[in-house]
């Protein structure tokens, strides 16, 4: 699942907005997951963890222009893909406007 989001602020303060956010949501929803990391790798972060027994993965690329979000459900959760999708939306238009 790939969602590109644009956003009208420099790439570092994009970057600085994720890593704000990833950690409001560890704080909030750490506790019902397992298996946690994080790390940036220049521009891109790569993040993988489980929750209730399912495993994701993924990237987020921030560029000059877009922040990018690339997940790999499992199986199981792809009947909810819509759903996700539509929320990782929601969550990244409100950090980005």
């Amino acid at each position: 699942m790939k969602i590109e989001v644009p956003h009208k602020t420099s790439k570092d303060a994009a970057r600085r907005k994720v890593e704000e956010r990833i950690g409001q949501l560890l704080s909030q929803f750490g506790g019902h997951a397992d298996e946690i990391t994080h790390e940036w790798l220049g521009d891109t972060l790569t993040f993988k963890g489980k929750a209730k027994g399912l495993a994701v993965a993924g990237t987020v690329e921030v560029t000059d222009q877009q922040v990018v979000i690339d997940g790999k459900l499992p199986l199981v959760a792809r009947m909810f893909e819509g759903r996700i999708r539509e929320a990782l939306e929601r969550e990244a238009k409100t950090m980005f406007g």
